[in-house]
Formats: C-alpha cells, structure tokens, sequence
C-alpha cells in the first residue's frame, strides 16, 4: 500500500537517513525499532508528508505524495493519513469530542456528521462519559485514547505512531497495543509504530530494523 522508494535525508553535514526501501501492507501493524538518533522518526515523518526527502519517492498505492503540491498534499494528509504522538497532542482548551472532531472539521464534515461520527468512535473506545470533559480531566491512558480516536475521525489509509505508549504505565502501555490490534482486527487498519518497546514490536506482523540511518533487517 506505502512504498518508500531510496529515501535520503539530511540536516545540514548530517546524514540521518541514507537510501531507505520499504513496503507497508495494508492491514497490517508495522514497527519501526532501532536505537535512539537511527532516524525512525524523521522516516515516519516523511511517510506522513510532514516532511519531504532530500531525494527518494513515497506512493500512496500509485500516488507519488511528494509531487502534489502543498494544498494538494495537506489535504491528502488529512484524508489519508492519521497520527498518534508520544504526547498525545490534544488542544487543552477543548473537550475530548471537540479534539476528535477537529480532523474532519478540517476535511469540510458537517458538523453534524463530525459529532456523530466522533462520539461513535469515542464510545468504541470505551469513553462515551468523557465526552465534555478536556484534557487536563483525563488520565495519560484516556489521553491517548482520545489521540486515537483523532487519528481515526477521517477513516484513514494508515495511522502513524510515534513511541504511543512511551508516556504510560505498564497497564495503559498493555491496554493502548491491545487497542491497536483491535483495530486491525475489527477495521482493518493499517499501522506504522515507531517504539523502543520490544515486547510490542515482536507482536507486530513486521519489524523493521534501523541502524546508522538504513534498514538493518526485517522480520515478519
């Protein structure tokens, strides 16, 4: 479904990423492990159009991202591809369903339809009594879960994570990869985790494996 083709980037002299190949199936949970500094998510950031290449290509199916242009591609973003961050990211001054429903106010939901279709999400997730409540009300495991439910307003092609889990305890940290392969269990939904947490990328149905900005090793 991804295919990242000779990806190259650099930061001035630095080399971080230095011809990357990969595929990311559909339906599937893919984790990017390696050691800190490898460039793990500097490439999860490319495949999400948050940044661009120094040179190298990233199809969407048979859409190569990095020749639409800049309103072409936010909007592609938007429709296609979700995020979840190691922090979650919520607007404090809103409420968990207004943080849900912001994706797809941006993607021109009515606004009826981004209610519906957020609280449908939010209560999936086990989370229909926090509704009105806003960030600060919430537990880190809440939190994330709200994050999750961001990421999933505009049904997406692939939800990108980086290092979900690595603000949680251990019962939030178990319940969030749960939550994601239910997920891919009941939608079908296609992830790509950047985490150190090796527990979590041996349960993953392909780990890929950076070292000195390239793929080390791969393993299904």
């Amino acid at each position: 479904m991804i295919t990242c083709k000779g990806i190259t980037k650099n930061f001035g002299n630095i080399k971080v990423l230095k011809g990357i190949d990969i595929i990311i199936p559909r339906g599937k949970i893919v984790s990017i492990i390696g050691a800190s500094g490898v460039g793990k998510t500097t490439l999860l950031q490319i495949i999400g159009t948050l940044d661009a290449p120094n040179s190298g290509k990233v199809f969407y199916e048979c859409i190569d991202v990095f020749k639409l242009k800049e309103r072409e591609k936010s909007i592609f973003r938007n429709k296609n591809i979700g995020f979840i961050f190691q922090f979650h990211q919520l607007l404090p001054e809103f409420t968990a369903l207004e943080n849900v429903m912001i994706p797809a106010l941006i993607g021109k939901s009515k606004l009826s339809e981004a209610k519906k279709r957020a609280k449908e999400i939010l209560n999936f997730l086990k989370l229909s009594n926090r509704l009105e409540h806003k960030p600060y009300a919430l537990s880190g495991g809440e939190k994330q879960r709200v994050a999750v439910a961001r990421a999933l307003i505009n049904e997406p092609l692939v939800i990108l994570a980086d290092e979900p889990s690595g603000s949680l305890d251990t019962k939030n940290k178990k319940e969030l990869h749960q939550l994601f392969f239910s997920l891919k269990k009941n939608f079908n939904q296609t992830f790509v985790i950047v985490t150190h947490d090796e527990n979590l990328a041996k349960s993953t149905d392909l780990i890929i494996y950076m070292k000195d900005g390239k793929i080390h090793n791969k393993k299904t």
